[in-house]
C-alpha cells in the first residue's frame, strides 16, 4: 500500500507540503534539540499550519519527533520537477 501512495505521489500536484514528504528545517528547534537544516519526514499533519515530523539517524532509528510549523519546513525533491 506504501508503494501505491507513494508512486501516486509522484504525478500529483499538491500544494505545500504533504505526508511521506521529505523536509529540511529552516530554523532549529531547540525544545526538541533540533537545529536548522535537519532533515526529517512528515507524518501528520496536525493543523493547516503544523506538521509532525520524524527524524532518524542512517540505521532507521528515531532520534525525534516534533511538530514543526509549515513556514519552517523546506520540502525535498529527489526527482526533476518545473519550477
Amino acid at each position: 500500500m506504501l508503494g501505491a501512495l507513494m508512486k501516486a505521489k509522484k504525478g500529483a500536484k499538491h500544494e505545500g507540503p504533504a505526508i511521506l514528504d521529505v523536509a529540511a528545517l529552516l530554523a532549529d528547534l531547540p525544545p526538541h534539540s533540533l537545529a536548522r537544516g535537519q532533515v526529517g519526514t512528515i507524518v501528520e499533519q496536525l493543523d493547516d499550519e503544523t506538521f509532525l515530523m520524524e527524524f532518524s539517524d542512517d540505521q532507521g532509528r528515531a532520534y525525534a519527533v516534533a511538530p514543526c510549523p509549515r513556514a519552517e519546513l523546506l520540502v525535498l525533491h529527489y526527482f526533476p520537477k518545473a519550477a
